[in-house]
């Protein structure tokens, strides 16, 4: 009886460090996003006060009304929400169609390939800026160009710009393979067995079982593409209607330099995190599984 007076309580005290350890990490996460948020509600004179005061006295809240009344964030939410979502649906769709090629076709090159696919994930996105800017700049009859190239911007400052060197995903590739080798060729061999084709093996059949990974590798290039801006910049510096969120906020705060303006760029980016909190509230039941995914089988 004592000993397992013992076990239970050393269990209880084990649980309760477990949960206080998991507590902790979780407020340290928080804790940025919180005090964003407090930043936002602050008065120009809360802020210039020494020291300065942490918890808002009188909490700003038009402050977020002003996002939306004083700068364009309707035109940066939409553009956002549209270059996000394209890119990561086409990277979905190219990262299944293709890791499910290199996870169950047997054809010639097919491991070169797929050792192709891992070595290109050496390579930031950055060193390939300047070459397919080029490359956009002189699409022939696009943009003002002629049948050589000339005379035009091509695709630049255009949502094809921001959206199609995106298309397709080195890392989104084997993820997806990972998650199809988990599939047994069993399950797809009785398909082709009973008569069903290639592509309604893989829409109706295997895509199901694959949903975990195929939700994760959605929130990575969600928040990424959300996120990103040195390439959204360099494509509509000069086309100021096609500026996402991030671009607008980085451009925000190069403009505005005082002290009574920094709680309406904190307001900004309060609003700008709301919609990868929720896409990634929606997907996280997915998301442990889809990365564990491949570490039975391949």
């Amino acid at each position: 009886m004592t000993q397992t007076t013992h076990r239970n309580t050393g269990a209880i005290i084990a649980a309760a460090c477990k949960y206080a350890v998991l507590g902790l990490g979780g407020a340290i996460m928080v804790f940025p996003f919180f005090d964003m948020f407090l930043g936002a509600l602050r008065t120009p004179a809360e802020r210039l006060t020494q020291p300065m005061t942490y918890w808002p006295h009188d909490p700003q809240w038009h402050n977020f009304v002003r996002v939306f009344t004083e700068l364009p964030m309707m035109t940066w939410l939409i553009n956002s929400i549209v270059v996000t979502v394209l890119i990561t649906t086409l990277q979905m769709v190219t990262s299944a169609m293709a890791g499910y090629a290199l996870a169950k076709y047997r054809f010639f090159g097919s491991q070169t390939l797929l050792k192709a696919v891992l070595g290109a994930q050496m390579f930031p996105f950055f060193l390939l800026i300047i070459p397919i800017f080029f490359l956009l700049r002189f699409v022939p009859l696009a943009g003002g160009n002629d049948l050589f190239g000339q005379g035009g911007f091509g695709l630049l400052n255009s949502y094809a710009a921001m959206i199609l060197p995106f298309a397709v995903s080195w890392y989104g590739i084997f993820l997806m393979r990972q998650s199809f080798m988990t599939v047994p060729d069993e399950i797809i061999d009785a398909a082709r067995m009973d008569g069903a084709g290639e592509f309604r093996i893989f829409v109706t059949i295997v895509l199901p079982l694959v949903r975990p990974g195929l939700a994760t590798l959605g929130i990575f290039v969600f928040i990424y593409h959300w996120n990103e801006v040195i390439w959204t910049m360099t494509v509509s510096r000069s086309a100021p209607a096609l500026q996402t969120i991030p671009v607008g906020i980085y451009l925000l705060r190069g403009a505005f330099i005082d002290q009574s303006t920094f709680s309406l760029q904190q307001a900004a980016v309060c609003v700008s995190i709301v919609p990868v909190m929720a896409v990634f509230l929606l997907l996280q039941r997915y998301y442990i599984r889809g990365l564990t995914a491949g570490a039975v089988k391949g």
